[in-house]
């Protein structure tokens, strides 16, 4: 039962850091990998030095921060809400509604976005309605980051809350029943116990977050911006994508593909190791 997993891992993700050696060279095509001039650490220099670097990191950066501070949490909140909810067929409504999303392709979110948020969708007509004037969301700058975020929690709050709850069924129901004793009202129940309960779940959920900090949904992000967008959506992915797809400048893109991955690494790592030191809870 492992070894195809083992295998689509060693296919896909280890055989093909043969040819992170092109982040060091001037690849070309004709010479191949091997045989194509070494250059050492030129395109990083160029990266670090270039225009665009400030802004891909800086948008990067942020949109990471709205993932961690409002999309990961949205998810625990909802599963701690849901718990509370004592009627059954009203909390698997909520659960199918809010689980819905996460089904649809990226594809249509974006083409559902571009609907509603246009000039003339149904957000500017309620606007307008209200003796608002209409507003062109998608082509401003400053609304991209808002709308990529809702849209994040949106499609993903209700899937990422099923982990929580599985995790709060495993809670030992003997100690709600202490707690009742001890005269404890709900919203202490969930402070003191359930909360706790899951916080391991939490921890290594978190972890693995962190260790994709960097990694932003880039084709998400591909349909979604425009040229007058950039600004405030141009992160390091979509930037990897223009430079080595569109542009052919796949040495170039390679090393900033591989300072990303690095980031991640090194985050990935601080966060497993700040995590064992002052808790039980660890990747390894």
């Amino acid at each position: 039962m492992l070894l195809p997993v083992v295998a689509f891992y060693a296919v896909f993700h280890y055989a093909p850091l043969y040819g992170l050696q092109i982040a060091f060279k001037q690849f070309s095509p004709g010479k191949g990998i091997w045989n194509s001039e070494w250059i050492g650490f030129q395109h990083f220099h160029d990266f670090f030095t270039g225009f665009f670097f400030e802004r891909v990191l800086r948008n990067t950066v942020l949109l990471g921060l709205y993932d961690l501070v409002l999309v990961f949490p949205a998810s625990i909140v909802l599963a701690l809400t849901l718990n509370e909810v004592r009627n059954r067929y009203f909390k698997r409504t909520v659960q199918s509604i809010t689980y819905i999303p996460h089904f649809i392709s990226v594809v249509v979110v974006v083409g559902m976005m571009v609907d509603f948020l246009s000039v003339d969708g149904l957000i500017n007509q309620l606007i307008q309605f209200f003796g608002g004037s209409g507003i062109p969301f998608m082509r401003m700058p400053e609304w991209f980051r808002t709308i990529f975020t809702a849209s994040a929690i949106w499609q993903g709050v209700g899937w990422g809350s099923i982990i929580y709850l599985a995790a709060i069924t495993n809670i030992d129901p003997s100690l709600y029943e202490a707690a009742k004793v001890d005269g404890a009202g709900r919203w202490k129940q969930m402070i003191s116990i359930t909360l706790p309960g899951i916080m391991p779940t939490v921890i290594i959920l978190f972890i693995l977050r962190i260790g994709s900090f960097m990694v932003l949904q880039d084709e998400k992000i591909l349909l979604m911006y425009n040229p007058s967008t950039y600004e405030t959506a141009d992160v390091i992915g979509t930037y990897v994508y223009r430079k080595g797809i569109l542009e052919a400048s796949y040495s170039y893109a390679a090393a900033v593909g591989m300072f990303n991955s690095l980031i991640n690494m090194g985050l990935l790592l601080g966060a497993n190791f700040i995590s064992k030191r002052y808790s039980d809870t660890k990747l390894w």
